[in-house]
């Protein structure tokens, strides 16, 4: 009984502050921002037709490149169209897009990466050396490809981008799985006949998540990052959609004329959504560890 004590203590995800070497004031401040910043994106994302009393899509011939003003806050683009209805509107879509890479990506790659650290051997030495040949290729690189060949639909951008980004999660689970492998717990269920299916998924797996957080939090920049990058190049989101990268590049083809406004808005919103993220992702790294 004291043996499986021990395995119900240390089977939780081992997350705790480390003491001593927390951020300082500087980025508790950094923190709770980022915090504001994503939970008012969130908030946009959620109430977006309730916020907005433009159509986002509806153009408007008369209101062609009007400034900034009381009635279109961000101003209007090219074919009339609400700058601010199409920001809030494309809040809802880059968050869905980044959240679904990130999830699929750390799922995907915390299981393959945990089972070819627990497993070893032929199977480890495969999905790393597959791991190496997809990291030899810049992850924005890998996901221009794959859009290439599959196509700009909204499913296929959210499938590069998860394949390209999977192989830093594996790599860093398999990482962490072979620390915790070696560990008494993990050798104390297999004293008692625990089945390694078991051990892995329920004993050890767990245990390897924490850095897996602080990367996603890391690619959920990436991902709004790089999907406004492939809309912007034509290979991802396709224009009329209200999508941050597609008005970017509509917006770009005015940067030398007046109208600022259609690109400037957009841009700075890509711009605090990553760093939010980021934000948060440098604040999880300082705090967050591995209980020994």
């Amino acid at each position: 009984m004291k043996i499986k004590d021990l395995l119900l203590r240390k089977n939780r995800v081992m997350l705790r502050l480390a003491p001593g070497r927390g951020p300082g004031r500087s980025g508790r401040i950094l923190f709770y921002f980022s915090i504001f910043l994503i939970s008012a994106l969130v908030l946009l994302a959620i109430f977006a037709p309730v916020l907005v009393p433009y159509d986002p899509l509806k153009t408007d011939p008369d209101s062609q490149f009007l400034k900034p003003s009381a009635e279109h806050w961000f101003g209007a683009d090219q074919y009339g169209r609400d700058i601010f209805a199409r920001l809030v509107h494309a809040t809802r879509f880059d968050l869905l897009i980044s959240f679904s890479v990130v999830g699929v990506a750390f799922g995907a790659g915390s299981v393959i990466g945990g089972v070819a650290g627990f497993a070893g051997n032929l199977f480890e030495d495969v999905v790393m050396r597959v791991v190496d040949i997809m990291m030899s290729f810049p992850a924005f690189i890998l996901a221009m490809g794959i859009t290439a060949v599959l196509g700009n639909k909204i499913s296929n951008v959210i499938l590069a981008l998860a394949v390209a980004y999977t192989p830093y999660f594996v790599r860093l689970t398999r990482g962490e799985m072979l620390k915790v492998r070696k560990m008494e717990y993990a050798d104390a269920a297999r004293c008692i006949g625990v089945k390694p299916v078991r051990i892995l998924f329920y004993h050890l797996l767990p245990n390897t998540i924490a850095p897996g957080l602080v990367q996603s939090a890391l690619a959920l920049g990436w991902a709004i990052l790089d999907t406004a990058g492939l809309a912007f190049l034509g290979l991802g989101i396709q224009p009329p959609t209200a999508e941050w990268g597609v008005m970017v590049s509509e917006g770009a083809k005015n940067i030398l004329g007046v109208e600022w406004w259609t690109w400037l808005f957009p841009g700075l919103v890509i711009f605090l959504a990553v760093f939010a993220f980021n934000g948060v992702a440098d604040t999880l790294r300082a705090r967050v560890m591995r209980e020994e």
